[in-house]
């Protein structure tokens, strides 16, 4: 068959078998033009399919009778700008219409810096690369600059008007049904700050959605900090959770019980295990930790009670540092046994947040620093917002619904009783 008569399409897919095929690139050079050449593919391949359902007819198929007089005319060149830069591809062209042929796909694609290129652009950012990386990637055939990083920075600054309007928006309406708290230093670091970090909070709400509830820069182990950012939500609507989760941090602890007081305080147990398993000889921890997982996993708050008093029984004379840990805060650690037990997994720990973060940390490994504040929190901003997208959502049939409002009834209840008073000691009696 002549070269002519050979689809571009055709011979962009023989060029991916000849360069897999030939393996003569590295494994980072390999990738960049295998994703240049694939993005060329569908591109041309869509084109031509447009082509095709505008004559009524695939290539090489014979034209019905009655139909018009429209007929193949080969390609015209052209560039256009995408995520892998600026590629080559070949325009189909149609003759013998009344009107001049106009594919409505290049219109879309061609438009420059149209608006799916430039959320495309935020994207790149989001997932972790810097201004100069978004830069190399949109060069031209001589390595031209297509999009300087000045550019770059002002498209993904739409992540950074996302974030201003998000943290702005009424709260009122969210039937929120737990609540999630922690704070991140890693991310302020490359910024300079060794003190401050990024508060954040996660919330389940009663359709069983996850997702970002707030985020801003401060510090957790501040009790005023950690107020303030509580009180932030609550002043814009933001109803109080049937349990919030956060680490040990005493200023997260104390801000909690006095901002959400008729809420019940869970202790996130993978920082609580830790923490104790930090006092346990190594020889020792395998037996420890079966014995945390039995208190903490019991099916009622009764029962872990029970299995609690068989622990402390057994280590408190060889183990009195690590059972000294395991008390403190005891009743805030199965706190979360009271709720429905389908919902247990996902508010016993702060790992929901974590695992955003480490994500986070990954991503961020090719940016050397955080240059502001303000581009540490639009790219945390950006993968919180994406991990409440990806997340699961958490069983709410009618039967864990009523559960969860008996249990705010009974809560309600236990916060308006009066202190109980110690009883008063009875006086000696004197001569």
């Amino acid at each position: 068959m002549s070269e002519k008569k050979v689809a571009p399409s055709e011979k962009l897919t023989k060029a991916i078998d000849e360069l897999v095929g030939a393996a003569e690139l590295d494994g980072a050079g390999l990738l960049r033009e295998l994703a240049s050449l694939g993005a060329r593919r569908l591109i041309q391949e869509a084109l031509e399919r447009e082509q095709s359902e505008y004559l009524g007819r695939a290539r090489y198929e014979r034209q019905e009778e009655d139909a018009p007089r429209l007929h193949r005319n080969g390609y015209e060149p052209g560039r256009l700008l995408i995520g892998e830069g600026s590629i080559a591809v070949e325009r189909p062209q149609v003759r013998g219409g009344q009107e001049p042929y106009r594919s409505r796909i290049w219109e879309l694609l061609a438009g420059g810096r149209s608006a799916a290129v430039e959320r495309l652009i935020v994207e790149m950012y989001a997932r972790g690369l810097s201004t100069r990386d978004i830069e190399d990637v949109f060069r031209g055939p001589e390595g031209e600059v297509l999009l300087s990083k000045s550019a770059v920075s002002e498209i993904t600054d739409a992540l950074w008007e996302e974030y201003e309007t998000f943290t702005q928006r009424d709260l009122s309406d969210l039937p929120l049904v737990y609540l999630v708290v922690d704070g991140v230093y890693e991310a302020m670091r490359r910024y300079g700050h060794t003190r401050d970090g990024v508060l954040v909070a996660w919330g389940i709400l009663e359709d069983g959605r996850r997702l970002l509830i707030h985020l801003e820069v401060g510090n957790r182990e501040s009790y005023e900090s950690c107020r303030e950012f509580l009180r932030g939500m609550v002043a814009r609507g933001l109803r109080a959770p049937v349990l919030a989760t956060s680490d040990g941090a005493p200023g997260m602890i104390r801000a909690l019980e006095e901002v959400f007081s008729t809420a019940l305080r869970q202790r996130c147990l993978f920082h609580k295990k830790q923490n104790v398993l930090a006092k346990v000889p190594e020889t020792d921890k395998a037996e420890v930790l079966g014995f945390l997982n039995a208190v903490y996993l019991a099916p009622t708050p009764d029962m872990a009670r029970t299995l609690a008093k068989e622990l402390v029984a057994k280590y408190e004379h060889t183990l009195p540092s690590a059972v000294r840990c395991f008390l403190e805060d005891l009743e805030a650690s199965l706190a979360y046994l009271r709720c429905p037990e389908v919902h247990r997994k996902a508010i016993r720990t702060t790992n929901v947040i974590e695992r955003a973060f480490e994500e986070l940390r990954r991503r961020t490994k090719v940016i050397p620093r955080f240059f502001d504040e303000r581009s540490c929190l639009k790219l945390a901003f950006a993968e919180l917002v994406r991990t409440g997208q990806r997340s699961r959502r958490v069983r709410m049939s009618e039967i864990e619904l009523k559960q969860l409002e008996i249990l705010r009834r009974q809560i309600a209840e236990e916060k308006a009783r009066p202190a109980r008073m110690p009883a008063p000691r009875p006086q000696k009696k004197t001569a």
